[in-house]
């Protein structure tokens, strides 16, 4: 195994190819968790990842290390029940917005309160995909969905400022900007305390072609043009991706 397919170990290669359908851009975050693993050389027998339900929920099988498929929105209370456990963990969520903006949004708003020492990466593709497409936390006010037919009436969830409240970390980052994204997580998993990377990411199937994207390509390139990198910022724009300016808790 050479250099630059050494995140590979941390993977379950005679599972692949995953359930996921073709141009869901789960597979790209999912690969760059393993290339952060592997910049930081975590240790595999030193590291859980612990899922909830939904397409990305599948994630956490795909790891070749200790690993929990919690029930819906439970994954954030089971990562600091093990944490709480065994301090020296790495622990890890892999979770969609839905998961944990929605269903487990009680759980995260007190883990950012407790500034538990774990890590979350949350696949934000606006939707809830893998029941069909149904307007979820982070569907755009006005978005067309299975659900909203009409438009989604509400305003989408903006949780960056709980983060900025309790002195957490906050990343904001896209399927499109691999560098930045394998950045942001790195720093998220080096971070003493609550981190929380929100990438977004793209489902074509039943979320992009009811906006009119022919393919995930479009989405992605979408991603190019509308996302500006702004890392280290007081406030992120709806536009903007980066890390927010946190202060470690002593």
């Amino acid at each position: 195994m050479n250099k630059d397919s050494h995140f590979k170990r941390y993977l379950k290669l005679d599972l692949l190819p995953t359930p996921w359908c073709p141009g869901c851009g789960n597979g790209i975050v999912l690969k760059t968790i393993c290339q952060a693993f592997d910049e930081l050389g975590l240790p595999k027998d030193g590291t859980v990842v612990i899922s909830g339900i939904g397409c990305s929920g599948r994630s956490a099988g795909f790891f070749d290390l200790d690993s929990v498929h919690t029930a819906h929105g439970r994954a954030i209370p089971v990562a600091e029940g093990i944490k709480y456990a065994n301090d020296a963990l790495n622990v890890v969520v892999v979770s969609g917005d839905g998961d944990l903006l929605g269903i487990g949004g009680n759980h995260l708003l007190h883990a950012i309160r407790r500034n538990t020492n774990i890590t979350v990466i949350c696949y934000a593709n606006e939707i809830y995909g893998m029941t069909g497409g149904q307007v979820s936390p982070t569907t755009p006010h006005g978005t067309k969905t299975l659900t909203t037919p009409n438009g989604n009436p509400d305003y989408p969830a903006d949780v960056q400022f709980l983060f900025k409240h309790y002195n957490s970390y906050f990343a904001r980052t896209t399927a499109y900007h691999l560098n930045h994204m394998k950045k942001c997580i790195v720093e998220a998993l080096k971070f003493k305390g609550f981190s929380f990377v929100e990438a977004r990411t793209m489902c074509i199937v039943n979320y992009g072609r009811r906006l009119g994207y022919k393919n995930s390509n479009e989405m992605l390139m979408h991603y190019k043009e509308f996302y500006k990198v702004n890392d280290y910022a007081e406030e992120l724009a709806q536009n903007e991706i980066g890390i927010l300016k946190s202060t470690p808790v002593a």
